[in-house]
């Protein structure tokens, strides 16, 4: 069993479409209905090799008593319920040479997400932007202002943050990017 394909078939589920799993208005679905709907296709699944995934999985998910969900990269609207961030100044996103342009002209958009993913550190940002390119940008987002202009911030890991759409005023193109 390929503990990739595992992981992408929940997180598809989990993050885009639960299918015919149960999933409550916080995207949780019960741990036991989704192991018994991934050992369709995985037979050798079991409980204890999804929560060992969710452990390991970078903080992609959560669990919460029989219950799991991811917590961030939807195209589902679900309320994550997710703790607004009132502290954090900046905020930054990594991107392609042309992603970084658009954001420029356009705002930071979450296109086919629900919501827009924002890193911590520009290091994060970086390494996000390595996995589509080899000549990152990283761009910062002027948290503060950005909440003056009615914006919130929500904190879904230590890495990854969490806002609607974000205007370009609030956007600038990290220096040594």
């Amino acid at each position: 069993m390929d503990r990739v394909d595992v992981s992408k078939q929940m997180s598809y589920w989990l993050r885009h479409d639960p299918e015919d799993l149960e999933m409550d208005e916080n995207g949780y679905v019960e741990i036991d209905e989704l192991v018994g709907k991934l050992k369709e296709r995985f037979p050798d699944v079991d409980r204890k090799f999804v929560e060992e995934m969710v452990e390991e999985g970078k903080q992609r998910y959560e669990i919460e008593g029989d219950k799991v969900r991811a917590i961030y990269g939807h195209s589902m609207d679900i309320d994550l319920d997710l703790p607004e961030d009132k502290e954090v100044k900046e905020l930054y996103h990594g991107t392609t040479s042309k992603g970084a342009y658009n954001v420029l002209i356009n705002g930071l958009q979450a296109k086919d997400r629900s919501m827009v993913h924002l890193s911590a550190t520009r290091d994060a940002a970086e390494e996000v932007a390595k996995r589509r390119t080899e000549d990152p940008v990283v761009l910062k987002v002027d948290v503060e202002s950005a909440r003056e202009d009615g914006l919130r911030f929500y904190r879904a890991t230590d890495d990854i943050y969490l806002s609607r759409d974000i205007p370009m005023e609030h956007i600038e193109k990290c220096e040594d990017f």
